[in-house]
């Protein structure tokens, strides 16, 4: 700056203004990076995975399971049966025992880890495995915080009631004393009365978190999808009537997509039936269905793919032998 007396360049003081300059500008730099770097589109393999006690309920160690997640190359997992199911097990008493495998597969992948141990409508041996931190945990053991490079993702990991089972209801199969039923009106009262309040829990509690990047709520519902049971899916002989299932329109309404949906619209073309691998779709006892999801909710999500993991062609997209579990697994890729 020049001196208005002397006519010279007074150096020092112009040194000490361009560095309170400088420090004045810094913060908002940094500032500026940071909305930068948060701003930037991140990209999730999430994957939803009943692991039958990570094989244990047939004896098998937790190898494939953990190669089914490898082939899957998922970042996030929602896991349902990490105990093993009792002895006898029946429609109306099947208490999860023994240890979890949830530890020794986020061990073997070199994932973090949280075991849902708690008692509820939506807990039945839960665990949530990541390849990125593990921050919280939610009220109720509904779920987890996870940081993804910064930014706040929540997995909110749901078992949900088998019985009474709407599907073998509907189709005259034997399961626990529920009694048959035979209309869309009737499976729905059922169904809310079997899985109602455990949903309406998790939606409630995914409306508090303010904070979140992203959220996903998956899990085994028990309960197909009412994007599957449609009209369409009738006429093509897949279901015996079309219903508008009401755990999957709950979350629906609340803004959350289903993922595997959203990357394959087309139920009839591509049916993706997770129950089960361990019957044929002709056995009279059985009725295969897809009841396991993942549903997210995030600003400008994309869902750019969605597969089945199961134990072959055509039932899976991709292939895992041998295949360790009474569920097949399902693995989306997302961006926001």
């Amino acid at each position: 700056m020049r001196d208005r007396n002397s006519g010279e360049v007074d150096w020092v003081e112009m040194g000490d203004r361009a560095m309170i300059r400088r420090f004045a500008v810094l913060p908002a730099l940094l500032l500026a990076s940071s909305l930068t770097a948060n701003a930037q589109e991140t990209k999730l393999n999430v994957m939803v995975f009943n692991i039958w006690g990570g094989g244990a309920n047939e004896g098998k160690p937790v190898d494939e399971t953990v190669a089914a997640i490898k082939a899957a190359n998922a970042d996030i997992i929602a896991l349902m049966e990490t105990r093993l199911e009792s002895d006898p097990c029946t429609a109306d008493s099947c208490p999860a025992t023994g240890d979890s495998a949830a530890p020794a597969i986020a061990a073997a992948l070199g994932f973090n880890v949280y075991d849902q141990k708690g008692e509820g409508p939506t807990l039945w041996a839960n665990a949530v495995i990541s390849r990125y931190p593990i921050t919280g945990t939610l009220k109720d053991e509904l779920g987890v915080s996870i940081d993804v490079n910064g930014k706040t993702v929540y997995m909110l990991a749901a078992h949900l009631d088998d019985s009474p089972y709407q599907p073998y209801q509907l189709l005259g199969i034997e399961y626990g004393d529920a009694p048959f039923i035979k209309t869309e009106a009737e499976a729905i009262e059922w169904a809310e009365k079997t899985r109602g309040a455990a949903m309406d829990s998790l939606i409630a509690a995914a409306g508090g978190l303010t904070d979140a990047a992203a959220i996903f709520i998956a899990g085994d519902f028990n309960e197909p999808s009412n994007l599957d049971w449609t009209e369409a899916a009738v006429k093509a002989g897949q279901q015996p009537v079309a219903v508008a299932w009401p755990a999957t329109s709950k979350l629906e309404k609340a803004g959350f997509v289903d993922l595997y949906r959203a990357a394959n619209p087309d139920p009839v073309a591509k049916p993706a039936f997770t129950w089960t691998p361990t019957s044929e779709p002709s056995d009279p006892e059985d009725h295969h269905d897809r009841i396991d999801f993942v549903f997210g909710k995030a600003p400008g999500l994309k869902v750019t793919s969605a597969s089945i993991v199961g134990e072959k062609q055509p039932e899976a997209d991709i292939v895992v032998t041998p295949w360790p579990s009474d569920h097949r697994a399902v693995v989306a890729t997302v961006e926001f």
